[in-house]
This record gives C-alpha cells, sequence and structure tokens, in this order.
C-alpha cells in the first residue's frame, strides 16, 4: 500500500481474494516464462490515495478525449481511443472490454487506436492488475499474467477500464457488479456492468459533451 503522497501513481487493483493459488485458469494463459508472486493473488484493500488516483487518471483520459472531440461539435458521446499494442496477450479480452462498455453506455465510446489516451500493458506485477496515472495527463492500464490465469480475464480488463471510465473499486459488491473485482472470488465469470455502474458512466461523461458544446 502506498502513501497518500504517491497517490498519483498509486496502484488500482482488481482487489483479489486470498487463498486462491489452487484455483484453476479461466483464460488468457500465459507463457511458462510468466511468474508472479502470491500477493498479485492476495486480497488488495482501498485506499483514499487509490480514489484519488482513479479519480485524476478519469480526469486526465476526459481532458485528452474532449480535446480531440472539439473539432467536431455535433458529437452524441466523447471517443476515448486506446493503444493496446503493449499488452499483445490480452488483445482479445481489451476488444472484448471496449465492446461490452461500448455496448452499456451512451455518452461514451472506446476506439482502438495507436497513441491514445490510455495505453494497456502487461508483465508480471506483485500487485496484479491495476490503472494508473503520473498526473500528467497520460495513464495506463497493467493486466497481471498469473491474476488473469486465476479469474475471468475479460472481467479483468473489463473492471480495470471501468478506472478509466471513472468508477472506483467496491470489492465487497455481489459478482453482478463489475467493480467489485476479485470480491466476489475466482468464481465470478461477470463481465457486464450492471444498470447503477452504467448509469454513473453515463453521468460522468454527460459533462465531457457539455464541454464539448461551449
Amino acid at each position: 500500500m502506498r502513501s497518500p503522497k504517491t497517490a498519483l501513481s498509486a496502484a488500482l487493483g482488481l482487489g483479489l481474494a486470498a487463498a486462491l493459488a489452487a484455483a484453476a485458469p479461466v483464460s488468457a494463459a500465459s507463457p511458462s516464462s510468466h511468474q508472479s508472486t502470491p500477493a498479485s493473488i492476495a486480497a488488495y484493500t482501498g485506499s483514499a490515495a487509490e480514489k484519488a488516483d482513479t479519480k485524476a487518471f478519469f480526469d486526465a483520459v476526459m481532458k485528452s478525449a474532449t480535446a480531440k472531440m472539439k473539432a467536431h461539435p455535433g458529437t452524441k458521446s466523447v471517443t476515448v481511443t486506446y493503444d493496446a499494442s503493449a499488452a499483445p496477450t490480452f488483445k482479445s479480452q481489451i476488444a472484448e472490454s471496449a465492446s461490452i462498455w461500448n455496448g452499456a453506455v451512451q455518452n461514451v465510446k472506446l476506439q482502438e487506436g495507436s497513441g491514445g489516451d490510455f495505453q494497456y500493458k502487461e508483465g508480471d506485477d506483485p500487485r496484479g492488475s491495476y490503472a494508473s496515472t503520473d498526473g500528467h495527463g497520460k495513464g495506463f492500464v497493467f493486466l497481471d499474467y498469473k491474476q488473469n490465469q486465476e479469474y475471468n480475464s475479460t472481467r479483468v480488463a473489463a473492471h480495470e477500464t471501468g478506472h478509466v471510465l471513472g468508477l472506483p473499486d467496491h470489492y465487497e459488491g455481489p459478482c453482478s457488479e463489475l467493480m467489485s473485482g476479485g470480491g466476489p472470488g475466482t468464481s465470478c465469470q461477470n463481465t457486464q456492468p450492471d444498470a447503477n455502474e452504467r448509469a454513473k458512466v453515463d453521468q460522468l461523461w454527460a459533462n465531457g459533451l457539455r464541454g464539448l458544446k461551449h
């Protein structure tokens, strides 16, 4: 857990349940050379620093997206572009995550493109998967190999993308909540945001649309 002094670089993990080493891989199996520590599947508790980083990431992405969209005043939704070139192992899960969110909300759309408003990356990290920002208008979603073997990989990607769109973690929520992350355990296969999560994202991005009209 990082201190509030490093809020703008704090990791926003999936919030994994402990003692899951015996769970069977779900999808996106990583090569045998990819190794992670037990901490990557350990419980991760939210903090004020992480919540601040979620907000910073969302603000940075919205600022970048709306700045580009001002050239199209008639737009009915803000387009957020993402670069998935640094996460080739999870290409299909990232694409499915974008499709899920594009079908769930109206005021923001995700579209792949090089040098996007944010990036996806992959690798080994003891914190598992997370979304992070440097506070200077750039952010990325990191997808951890080990975690994506233990959990539904599309759920992991969609959950972390939810942070990009402005949603905080809600680990104590049920499986039906996408932002409950790993709280419900590895048996949870839900990859869809619920009605409240969809409404919250549309509400947040309505602000971006209003900004484009001025």
